[in-house]
């Protein structure tokens, strides 16, 4: 039998016809054109995503192996964990911080690069005239100006400490163009941007501090709305509209002691304060101040703005806790963004001595050397933002372009110019004139250069030729605020912490302390003036009368609020009120409405011994604190639809608590916004509407005992309104609001649903390019929480339901093992997109979960990750 032939088979399948080739073959010459620009359009796709790819993971950084640095004396370990927390041994502080700068700028130097250029006013030599007028205000305060002048009043070691941290800096900078350092700045190259990163230099570290500074100066935007209210709003109502503090309600921080002989004695009595009064500002001087709100607006909200800013921070002694030492938790409420505000750090000595002094571990900003908040082998501490009175508004009488008046003599502004570069168009020059008081903000827009040239005033003689509005604020005056940061991670006792808060000027913090020896403590520092008797804070006040004028004195450190170990066993801090209306000092009318600071001592009272597990449990705590006011009125209308009621069922045996999934929780909420435009939006300049915040809890609660009140009648109708039909109809509108946000069976509504985080990137994140925006944000989380509650996940009732501030961190610190400590950031410790821990942080957060807090070498050593050593160049 003879063989067949065997035909051979092709290795390129040539006789099986691709589908290109049938394509071909078949199909009309149109749709083969067609085929073929889908082709290149899909090819074009994939050379520019595989070119989008590389861009974006071209900056990501080395954290393994070996790297020369210059500027190292000897070699630095940098030891990753799983979600990139940096953990820096070094042998002295020098080279310790030349690491942290170096990782600083390997995860987040856009940010540093980014924050330099706030600071200094100039980010429109990068994002062109979009940014200018953001540019003139900032150059109007002159912070960089005030940066630079504060280098030498500073401590040597915190010079060096400055010049160590940008060396490691500029070290990762030296070779490594704007493409390797981050994606942003890749991006920006497409679209024709030329630029190249300057040095790092101890200003820029700074600087930095004024913007914290700003974004928590305190009432100044109150000064400003009150002084708007007065157009159309007698005293009375204003105060109804800005009730005073309720002591009874709200307990203070500090609820004992005085100043006797110019110091804080915590079991002393007190003393008398005064409260002067202010009459109403003529109407033609009004919108010099509403220039000013605008202006304020343009501001970056580097770490956020309005009634969500904030923190809560308690600790507990050893007999409150179920380790037999202290616990000390914080949560800084800030403004969200991706990426968050703080990194977390260890900064570790291999062996202490004269040379290395460093070990402690916590939040840092990048663009700042050291730890901001957390602990060091001895103590552990936590901030609040104390949040007193350190600005004031002067309405200024001016005479000619370059005069100002005061008791009737016309004095000599001081006038300066400087230029603002613009990407892509002409420089602009900026003349900047400043009285005593400080620099006149409302210059910022041409104009509104002079307003009110006809406005009367209650003072004789000759007014000038108009008004201007100029600033006093105490971050303008150079303060020596960056010696505490280094000091406070080098302190091991109260007194080392006491002396490391004399020096934290701006902004002034609630520093809340804990040791391993067992104590606890609170201090109260900052700089903040001391008035003349025509000044009380409450309103912006006439600068032509020097009655008016600050003394040129601030309240002494001693004489500022402070208490160690006291009898109850705990200290909460949560931006109410810091003392009682005794103390002799003005420190601020406008507190916080003290809602998350009652909650948080009502559950330590409740808890008695607290473990770990159980302060976690306290700062997730979505327990809305008018639920339990408003709720009752709500059950009792009556007269309403069944497909009304079902909606008002809800209510019915709800606990309170805001967790994302809770349908109760989103209805009141939606009651809460529609009842707060139907009583005040008729009312009030839309500049004034209500935010919702812990102030409006404590507004509405007033009225609601008065069901006949002028604030329910709706100026906008015929007929007169009272409480319940208010109430009514909020109650319509939100049913109906959520019916067509998210079902019509009011039993799968849920409020993440329409509360959510959107974690944006200020810049790129909101270039209106969507696929950029993809890149660098991470939106649509789904949280509990809300405003003025203990998990503080605030939303403005103006906007919308969604996240305007929420805790950047979390934190919770074991005396008794450091080890067994907690922690979790908003997202995650880099700055690049491509990262993993961009926000790998994010998901747990969400959840309430934490990480295991390793501090102690063996401890990092076993959640350690990546090793990168860094060793000498020279």
């Amino acid at each position: 039998m003879s063989e067949q032939p065997v035909t051979p088979v092709s290795t390129h399948n040539d006789a099986v016809p691709s589908a290109w080739q049938i394509l071909r073959s078949a199909a009309p010459r149109p749709v083969r054109w067609v085929a073929w620009i889908a082709l290149g359009l899909v090819l074009l796709l994939l050379v520019l995503a595989a070119v989008t790819t590389w861009a974006v993971r071209r900056p990501l950084p080395q954290v393994d192996g070996t790297v020369e640095v210059t500027g190292l004396a000897a070699e630095v370990e940098v030891i990753r964990d799983d979600h990139g927390i940096a953990h820096i041994y070094a042998e002295s502080d020098a080279d310790l911080l030349r690491g942290q700068g170096w990782v600083h700028a390997q995860e987040r130097f856009f940010e540093m690069d980014l924050r330099r250029h706030v600071t200094a006013g100039r980010l429109s030599e990068i994002f062109g005239e979009e940014t200018l007028e953001t540019d003139k205000f900032i150059r109007t305060m002159g912070w960089r100006r005030v940066a630079e002048r504060e280098w030498a009043l500073l401590r040597p070691d915190t010079r060096d400490a400055l010049t160590a941290y940008a060396e490691g800096v500029n070290a990762y900078l030296a070779s490594r163009s704007p493409s390797r350092l981050a994606a942003e700045y890749a991006v920006l190259g497409l679209g024709g941007l030329d630029y190249e990163p300057e040095p790092w230099t101890p200003v820029d570290s700074l600087a930095w501090l004024k913007a914290m500074a700003w974004d928590l100066r305190g009432n100044m935007e109150d000064e400003v709305d009150r002084v708007l209210l007065s157009l159309d709003h007698d005293v009375e109502q204003i105060e109804q509209l800005h009730p005073a503090y309720d002591y009874d309600a709200h307990p203070p921080i500090v609820t004992g002691g005085g100043v006797v002989d110019g110091v804080f004695e915590q079991n002393a009595s007190g003393n008398a304060t005064r409260n002067p009064t202010r009459p109403a500002w003529p109407a033609a001087a009004v919108p010099a101040f509403a220039q000013v709100k605008e202006r304020m607006a343009a501001v970056p909200e580097l770490l956020g703005r309005g009634d969500g800013i904030g923190s809560n921070s308690w600790v507990v002694d050893g007999d409150h806790s179920a380790t037999g030492a202290p616990l000390l938790a914080n949560d800084p409420h800030l403004g969200i963004s991706q990426p968050g505000i703080w990194v977390q750090m260890g900064l570790h000595c291999t062996k202490a001595s004269a040379d290395c002094t460093l070990d402690s571990s916590g939040f840092t900003f990048s663009g700042v050397p050291g730890v901001i908040i957390g602990h060091n082998a001895d103590i552990a501490w936590g901030f609040t933002n104390l949040g007193p009175d350190v600005t004031d508004l002067f309405l200024e009488q001016t005479d000619g372009d370059d005069r100002w008046i005061q008791d009737g003599r016309s004095r000599p502004m001081a006038v300066r110019t400087e230029t603002i570069e613009v990407a892509g168009g002409d420089d602009f020059e900026l003349r900047i004139r400043e009285t005593d008081h400080g620099p006149l903000i409302s210059d910022v827009s041409a104009d509104f250069a002079t307003v009110g040239a006809n406005a009367p005033t209650d003072e004789p003689g000759e007014r000038g030729t108009g008004y201007a509005v100029a600033l006093a604020w105490t971050a303008l005056d150079p303060s020596p605020t960056a010696d505490a940061i280094l000091m406070l991670n080098r302190a091991s006792d109260w007194d080392e912490f006491r002396e490391a808060a004399a020096s934290f000027a701006v902004p002034a913090q609630n520093l809340v302390y804990a040791d391993r020896e067992g104590h606890i403590g609170y201090q109260a520092p900052g700089r903040v003036p001391i008035r003349k008797s025509g000044n009380d804070g409450w309103m912006p006040v006439e600068g032509w009368v020097s009655a008016n004028d600050w003394t040129g004195d601030f309240i002494p450190f001693d004489g500022l609020p402070s208490v160690l170990d006291p009898d109850e066993g705990f200290i909460v801090t949560a931006n109410q009120a810091v003392v009682d209306e005794r103390y002799p000092y003005l420190l601020t009318r406008d507190w916080d409405a003290g809602y998350r600071s009652t909650r948080i001592r009502t559950l330590l009272e409740q808890e008695g011994e607290l473990s770990i597990g159980e302060m976690e449990s306290l700062q997730l705590d979505s327990v809305n604190p008018m639920g339990a006011v408003l709720v009752p009125y709500l059950l009792d209308i009556d007269d309403l639809s069944p497909y009304h009621r079902r909606a008002q069922r809800l209510l019915a045996d709800w606990d309170f608590s805001q967790p994302a999934d809770s349908a109760p929780a989103a209805y009141f909420n939606a009651v809460w916004r529609h009842l707060l435009a139907l009583t005040f939006h008729d009312d009030l300049r839309e500049g004034n509407w209500p935010d919702g915040g812990g102030r409006w809890f404590q507004v509405v609660s007033g009225l609601l005992d008065d069901p006949a009140g002028p604030w329910w009648d709706n100026a906008d109708t015929d007929v007169v309104e009272r409480r319940d039909d208010i109430l009514r109809q909020a109650m319509m509108d939100a049913r109906d609001d959520l019916t067509r946000r998210q079902a019509r069976d009011p039993r799968r509504w849920t409020w993440g649903h329409i509360h959510r985080m959107d974690l944006r990137s200020g810049t790129l994140g909101e270039s209106g390019i969507a696929p950029i925006e993809r890149l660098f944000n991470r939106d649509g989380w789904k949280v509990g929480g809300g405003g003025s509650i203990v998990d503080a996940t605030a939303w403005d009732a103006v906007q919308g339901y969604e996240v305007t501030s929420a805790p950047s961190m979390r934190m919770i610190v074991s005396l008794a093992d450091l080890d067994d400590s907690r922690w979790i950031n908003l997202t995650g410790v880099s700055g690049h997109p491509a990262s993993s821990h961009y926000s790998d942080q994010t998901e747990l957060w969400v959840k309430g979960d934490y990480l295991t807090w390793a501090f102690s070498r063996d401890a990092v050593e076993a959640a350690g990750k990546d090793t990168l050593v860094l060793r000498p160049a020279d």
